[in-house]
């Protein structure tokens, strides 16, 4: 499946989509790729000259929304597929 990220999700992720394959899952749920995403990217060590860090992407997956075939899906028992594309929206600030 296609996991894409938003603002700073993909700061978090240090990219701005990846594959994940769903097979690799033990369950392939929201809830079980959420957690693999927080696990393949763990807050990173700010390099030097950074004022701070991004926040880990563990902490912006928990304030997010996600959209499944450009379709919002708040269940995290939703079963998921390789063809499937999962958008991380983090919120946005602004108007």
């Amino acid at each position: 499946m296609l996991i894409r990220y938003f603002a700073a999700a993909a700061a978090a992720a240090g990219r701005t989509e990846e594959k994940l394959d769903a097979s690799s899952l033990p369950s392939p749920t929201l809830a079980a790729v959420i957690e693999r995403l927080a696990a393949l990217h763990p807050a990173a060590a700010p390099e030097p000259g950074q004022l701070g860090r991004a926040p880990s992407l563990e902490r912006v997956l928990s304030r997010s929304t996600f959209l499944v075939n450009e379709v919002s899906e708040r269940d995290p028992a939703r079963t998921l597929a390789d063809g499937d594309v999962v958008d991380v929206l983090p919120p946005f600030a602004g108007g």
